[in-house]
């Protein structure tokens, strides 16, 4: 019990970040499968194939739009929850960035639904479903995580060292001049 305490206390900062990525992801699944499936197949419940909907022959073109939507909604959750902690780098830089990283992870997914519909040739609501929303989006949400760790919400707020740094204990530490504490220049 004592070995996984030490990890988690290890990796705790890590498991809360992975933590809210995936809450941050799913408010974005929660937007990105209705669009998509009604676009497709006019349903945005995605509870069955309803028919076909006003993009159902340009699937791809759903997945881009319906992606788009929900990365708005997730940039927003992931700067302002997930990655508070971590310096600001400018909304213009960060967004933008965020913005072709997830394009990255769209054509990972568009990638996944390509192969699904024009070399297996499956146009059913449940393989689009699969492939786009299931292995597209988890291969792609594996890349955003590292990617927006690495690239968009690169550091975490360093804190001066002047609060880690501990009262000097013994005159030595003083500046011998004047007794006071070193001047930082």
């Amino acid at each position: 019990m004592k070995l996984v305490t030490t990890l988690y206390r290890q990796f705790q900062h890590l498991v809360h970040e992975v933590a809210k990525f995936g809450l941050v992801g799913l408010l974005g699944l929660v937007v990105d499968l209705p669009i998509y499936n009604w676009l497709v197949f006019n349903n945005p419940l995605v509870l069955a194939d309803s028919g076909e909907g006003m993009l159902h022959h340009k699937p791809l073109t759903a997945k881009l739009i319906s992606t788009t939507v929900a990365t708005v909604a997730t940039y927003f959750g992931n700067r302002y929850w997930t990655w508070r902690h971590r310096e600001r780098s400018g909304l213009r830089r960060e967004y933008v960035l965020f913005f072709v990283l997830n394009g990255i992870g769209l054509l990972i997914a568009a990638g996944c639904l390509a192969f699904s519909r024009y070399v297996l040739d499956l146009h059913t609501w449940l393989s689009d479903n699969i492939a786009a929303n299931f292995v597209g989006l988890g291969l792609g949400t594996l890349f955003r995580f590292w990617s927006y760790r690495k690239f968009v919400f690169r550091e975490e707020i360093a804190l001066d060292e002047v609060e880690h740094t501990p009262a000097p204990d013994s005159p030595a530490e003083l500046d011998p001049d004047t007794g006071d504490l070193p001047t930082v220049r």
